[in-house]
């Protein structure tokens, strides 16, 4: 598995189309946090880095799929997933290889965030002045949600040989896992409405910004990692 995982990393770090995936995504946040009017840091007057958290899942449902499309689907349509097949791997270690060399890629695109943290901490008045509770919960909220994105893109990958298919697949169950529940519970739906909420991945997402890790967000994660996961080895199974 820790070849496999060495190798994913590897095929994405050695394209350019790696770098520049990475490299938009990090220019994208900092237009947001640094640069436009309506949610710059600066032109906002307080230390508070909130712009960046409200509007990452937003490029998270874009990045992701874009990180993952080539997961399993490339493996297949240049048939080297019989090859892949034959190692001494089962289905399930190949997939959770492959999700954890996605998630170590999401993990590095992230990173770079805490010199926002840094840059408003010595930008407040006092220096320091800010939540760091909300902070740090809003960004472990944050590493979850591109953990349940990844497994939804590795589901979406084993859906299909084509890379864009993919692609679109995995940008539409994000969109949906992220704002469709939260939007159809705003339909006036009575009683349901509070359960169709909490299955929305932004109604946990939220509860962690406010610095309170609770287990019950953090179970919801895992069990929709394990969903997807579970979901990707059924389908190449019965493929």
């Amino acid at each position: 598995m820790k070849s496999l995982i060495l190798k994913e990393i590897n095929a994405f770090l050695g394209s350019l189309l790696g770098y520049l995936i990475l490299a938009l995504f990090l220019v994208a946040l900092g237009l947001i946090v640094w640069v436009f009017p309506q949610s710059s840091v600066l032109d906002y007057g307080y230390a508070d880095l909130e712009p960046l958290f409200t509007y990452t899942p937003y490029v998270f449902t874009f990045l992701i799929p874009a990180l993952s499309m080539r997961a399993i689907a490339e493996e297949r349509r240049n048939h080297t997933w019989e090859l892949l097949r034959t190692s001494p791997l089962s289905l399930v270690q190949i997939v959770i290889a492959k999700y954890m060399a996605l998630l170590i890629l999401i993990c590095i695109a992230v990173l770079p965030t805490l010199l926002y943290f840094y840059s408003v901490y010595q930008l407040g008045d006092p220096v320091g002045n800010l939540d760091q509770a909300g902070f740090f919960g809003s960004w472990i909220g944050l590493i979850l949600l591109g953990a349940v994105f990844g497994a939804v893109g590795i589901f979406s990958s084993a859906l299909t040989t084509q890379q864009v298919v993919a692609f679109v697949l995995g940008v539409f169950l994000c969109f949906v896992l992220y704002f469709g529940f939260s939007a159809a519970s705003d339909l006036g739906l009575g009683t349901w409405a509070y359960w169709i909420e909490e299955l929305s991945l932004s109604f946990h997402y939220i509860n962690l910004s406010r610095g309170v890790i609770d287990s019950t967000d953090i179970f919801f994660y895992l069990g929709m990692i394990w969903l997807f996961l579970g979901g990707a080895v059924l389908v190449l199974r019965n493929k």
